[in-house]
């Protein structure tokens, strides 16, 4: 794995992660926005204390456990990732509040143009920042985004104790079962690109 001074971390601030999309998926997921290391490798979740690959695997989205560089697979399983906020930065805490409402309108046209079945925000106070939602509680929303449905799904950084990665796998395996995701023993898809 590449390691990176810190003057080529700081070099990634503000840099961009391309989405991983495509139209009609069953899931879209989405992240607060990229850190420095995910911006300098240039794929998502790319942190090695972030929990987001090994429970989207324990949860049963996938069958095997991706890696980061391997983010591109998720769309043969129905499955995409964005930010709500493009920009990278060491820290969320680094993001205004106008940045998260932003983020919140360009995730609305995103989700509108490419009418996943289900958005999964992974940070629920992202999700309540960024849409005004201050009461918001991880599950399933009341909010709907044209046809798409929206669930709000523990942060997988390693910085939230709160949840551990069983925990979190059973979340993430809720919204699997409310989407009609067959688990991944079930998935016939072939995964290669």
């Amino acid at each position: 794995m590449t390691r990176f001074t810190p003057a080529e971390l700081e070099a990634a601030r503000d840099r961009l992660v391309p989405d991983v999309v495509a139209d009609g998926l069953e899931v879209l997921f989405c992240g607060i926005n990229p850190g420095l290391l995910t911006a300098a490798r240039g794929h998502h979740f790319a942190r090695p204390g972030n929990r987001f690959w090994p429970v989207l695997h324990r949860s049963g989205f996938t069958p095997r456990l991706l890696k980061p560089s391997e983010q591109r697979e998720l769309l043969a399983y129905g499955l995409g990732i964005t930010n709500v906020v493009a920009r990278a930065t060491a820290r969320a805490d680094e993001l205004s509040a106008e940045e998260y409402r932003e983020g919140g309108r360009i995730l609305t046209a995103k989700v509108e143009r490419l009418r996943p079945r289900w958005l999964a925000v992974v940070g629920v106070t992202a999700y309540r920042t960024a849409f005004g939602e201050r009461k918001a509680a991880v599950g399933p929303q009341q909010r709907t985004i044209g046809s798409s449905r929206v669930w709000v799904l523990p942060n997988p950084s390693g910085l939230n104790a709160h949840w551990t990665a069983a925990t979190m796998a059973e979340e993430f395996a809720r919204l699997r079962t409310a989407a009609g995701v067959p688990a991944a023993g079930d998935v016939t898809a072939d995964p290669t690109p």
